[in-house]
This record gives C-alpha cells, structure tokens and sequence, in this order.
C-alpha cells in the first residue's frame, strides 16, 4: 500500500487541451473515500481526500488534504500513516505549497515544499533534518496532489481518442517527473453505486521493487462532469492491490448511474 496509494489518487485524471473557460469539475467541501485490498479478499486501509477553499499569502486557494492508513490484519505488522497538503490557485491549479508527512512501518518523512512558479523553484524544506534546498522546476509544474485536480478540470472527454497519450510535469520530493497516461476506452462499470460509464487509463510507472512492470496500472474515472475517480488496479511485485471509491459528498455535478 505505502506511499504509493496516494500517488495514484493523486494522478487518477487525465489532461487534454481545452478552453480555460470550461466549467470547474469540483468544489469546496468535495469529500472522497476510499477503500483498499490487498490481491482481491484482504483488507489493506482506507485513503480519504478532501477539498476547503481558503487564502495563502492573500491568494485565494483550494486546500486538499489527503489521507491514507492501514486497517485490519495488515495493520498489525505494517502500520500506515501518511498525510498529503496541497494549497493550489483557484483559477490556474498551480500549486503553491505542498505538504507530505508519513509514517510507513516506521519509515518517516515531513517535507514542506513551496513553489515560485513565476521563478521555477520550490524550495524543500525538510523538517526531519532541518534542511532546506531550492531546486529548478519545470514551466507550470504539478506536486502530486495538485495534478489530480489539474488533470480533472482540464480534461476534455469530446476530443478524447482511444490511444491518446497525456504528459505534464510533477514536483516530488526533490526530483522533477515526467508523468505520463495513456486513454484505454470507455468501460461500463460496477460500483457500490450502481453502474457508471468509465474512461479507463494506464499511467506509465517505474518498474521494480513496488510495481510488477511499467504498465501495471489500470484507472477508472467516471465519464461526467466530475471526473471522480471510481477504481485503480496495480500488478505489484508481490501481490495486486485494489482501491474502490466507498463514499463521496459535495461534488459539483449530478453523478451519472446507468439504469438498465
């Protein structure tokens, strides 16, 4: 589960070019709860993301807060605590400030990390070692939480091909990514509420110690005016995990259920 949980739903949209003045896919008080398995019967923990208006410097923001854990039997010998903060521009979704404190089986992080966007730097403060580092960053780059969002409200489901390829540029840590997703259709699919039409996606990950191969990821985002996301499947090098969306309140939009 770990660190990587969070990641996903913090890229679980996808970005086509569209107009600016297309209508935002959320709000203020958006709520999202999800929960996980561990190869398909085991429950492994829950992660939660939600979203406050408020200001930073005197600008204006959305505030998200992301959260995950570990529940149940996996609790007991691998304990998860993990915090993700993102405090993005209302208009642009560029992110200001980025927040990530975790608690992963005892290994432990709390990283502050503010973006000059104007200058293309963020400056990570460390607060486990007290360290502060300013690093180059790219043109409009994305922290992992803000890319969510970003990729939500600019997706553009009229132009969307089968096939199409989505790239942009994310701030993590200390290190600039390139991150890209891939469009794999529509799906009709079965959720704890009802049956909702889905765009399917598969991000390209890093191949290794956490992930079975670079494609070993499967998203599904609900095809209206929410983009909310519904399910992940990964292939792990030992093991699948399985997130499903379990409850939401506050969206934006009506959410579509197919009636049969």
């Amino acid at each position: 589960m770990k660190k990587q949980i969070l990641i996903l739903l913090a890229i679980l949209a996808v970005n086509l070019t569209v107009a600016q003045d297309q209508e935002p896919a959320f709000k203020d008080g958006e709520w999202f709860k999800f929960k996980m398995s561990y190869s398909g019967w085991m429950k492994a923990g829950n992660a939660t993301l939600q979203v406050k208006e408020t200001t930073l410097n005197g600008k204006p923001v959305f505030h998200v807060v992301g959260k995950g854990w570990t529940t149940g039997m996996i609790k007991w010998f691998f304990k998860v605590e993990d915090r993700y903060e993102s405090y993005f521009d209302k208009e642009t979704i560029l992110p200001y400030k980025f927040i990530r404190k975790i608690d992963e089986g005892g290994h432990k992080k709390n990283v502050e990390i503010k973006f000059d966007q104007e200058k293309k730097e963020a400056l990570v403060y460390n607060k486990k070692h007290d360290t502060k580092k300013t690093i180059d960053t790219k043109t409009n780059v994305q922290d992992m939480v803000s890319t969510f969002y970003y990729l939500r409200n600019k997706l553009d489901t009229e132009t969307l091909k089968e096939g199409d390829e989505i790239k942009l540029d994310m701030f993590f840590d200390e290190e600039n990514y390139g991150f890209k997703l891939k469009f794999l259709g529509k799906e009709n699919l079965n959720t704890n509420f009802g049956k909702v039409e889905t765009l399917m996606f598969r991000p390209y990950v890093m191949a290794g110690r956490v992930f079975k191969e670079e494609e070993s990821l499967t998203l599904w985002v609900s095809n209206d005016k929410n983009k909310i996301p519904l399910r992940i499947k990964a292939d792990l090098a030992v093991g699948s995990l399985r997130a499903d969306l379990e409850a939401y309140k506050g969206l934006k939009h009506s959410f579509k259920i197919i009636v049969d």
